[in-house]
């Protein structure tokens, strides 16, 4: 039987040799105080639609709920840095703003096979058993990462590494073995309240805390419905996620570039122009988005997204591309396209106004009332 320390760095060779630039190992147990913080952003409503983060709660809070057999859980971290810098698109009206990690393939798909090369390696070297988690399970991935000395969660509650700042795309590795747990890091955060006060919708009410309902990347991409008209104009161009307080973090000064091609930003997709986006079908997105992870929010939402950035554009001449979608199938896009096209050219909208009488969806009667200036119930 191969000796824990040795099967320790073993492990860690092949997870570099896979392209992970970290990697240490933490107990099931490591995170007492998770539930305690789980439970109070849930019973604040602060997760918005997002039910399955209560409906998985009791599994989130102690991985051995997940599976009682794991005995360290081994997080690995793969740094996607962009090579320059994310907020520069955000001077730029008529682009659109996608958040970095999903310039590229989506990290699903690049990252789970390559945990699955290190499970068996550990199983075919030492026994046990393995199971291998990216972001899609029960698994709190941030705290475990935390505990484990990868970095710590900022006030923005997203991980910060001293040697990689804000760019780690995080898995684990859950395992039958017992092997030496890493010491965590400690907060570096300091006095420090750059990520705080760059949020475009003050979604933090304090440090380390988020309010899910107010913030870009839920609304853009876990947010079904339409979105909230005093938050529309604070979204910007930004059409999937956000990356302003990661970007801003002062701990990025030691950040670098990604070295994983499949993760690179495409150049479709760094600065998309709004007026080619407003105009994709169903088969022209999934092309555009194919691998992508913008893929999984689909056609219609992806429209809303971009009609609520061309409404904050300034730019009339958007408005004609917003108006023809107010006949859209999808009743979020309609409602989306009226709010666009009556920021842009309200007379516009005045002219098209006959579709208002054929509505039938009531969130986009409401827009309706709302652009034409009729009482609201």
């Amino acid at each position: 039987m191969t000796a824990p320390a040795a099967l320790k760095a073993a492990i860690i060779a092949a997870a570099r040799e896979q392209g992970f630039e970290v990697a240490a190992m933490v107990r099931p147990g490591a995170i007492p105080d998770a539930g305690r913080d789980l439970a109070a952003f849930l019973a604040s409503g602060a997760h918005g639609d997002m039910a399955w983060l209560a409906e998985t709660a009791a599994r989130r809070v102690d991985p051995r709920a997940l599976w009682d057999e794991v005995r360290t859980i081994v997080m690995l971290g793969l740094n996607y840095g962009p090579n320059r810098n994310p907020l520069d698109i955000l001077g730029r009206p008529d682009r659109g703003a996608i958040s970095v990690y999903a310039q590229g393939d989506d990290y699903h798909e690049v990252i789970k096979p390559r945990l699955k090369a290190i499970a068996r390696m550990m199983v075919a070297t030492a026994g046990g058993d393995a199971k291998v988690f990216v972001d899609t399970a029960a698994v709190m991935e941030k705290p475990l990462a935390a505990k484990a000395g990868l970095g710590w969660q900022g006030k923005h509650t997203n991980l910060v590494s001293r040697e990689l700042g804000s760019w780690l795309f995080l898995g684990a590795i859950f395992t039958t073995l017992e092997l030496p747990a890493d010491p965590p890091e400690r907060d570096h955060c300091g006095r420090c309240r750059a990520c705080l006060d760059v949020c475009p919708t003050a979604a933090f009410p304090a440090p380390y805390r988020l309010d899910a309902r107010r913030c870009v990347s839920y609304l853009t991409i876990e947010h079904k419905g339409p979105i909230r008209h005093d938050l529309r104009p604070l979204i910007g161009n930004r059409i999937y996620g956000c990356d302003d307080c990661l970007a801003v973090c002062p701990w990025n000064k030691f950040a670098r570039a990604g070295r994983e091609a499949k993760l690179a930003a495409r150049d479709a997709l760094r600065a998309p122009p709004l007026r080619d986006l407003v105009r994709l079908d169903e088969t022209g997105f999934r092309r555009l988005f194919a691998k992508s992870p913008v893929k999984r929010i689909g056609r219609a939402r992806f429209l809303r997204n971009v009609l609520i950035a061309i409404g904050n554009s300034g730019d009339p001449t958007l408005a004609d591309d917003a108006a023809r979608l107010v006949d859209d199938p999808a009743p979020v896009v309609r409602g989306a396209a009226i709010w666009a096209t009556a920021a842009l050219a309200p007379g516009r909208l005045v002219a098209i106004a006959r579709a208002r009488h054929r509505e039938t969806d009531p969130d986009v009667r409401r827009e309706w009332d709302v652009a034409l200036g009729e009482p609201v119930d």
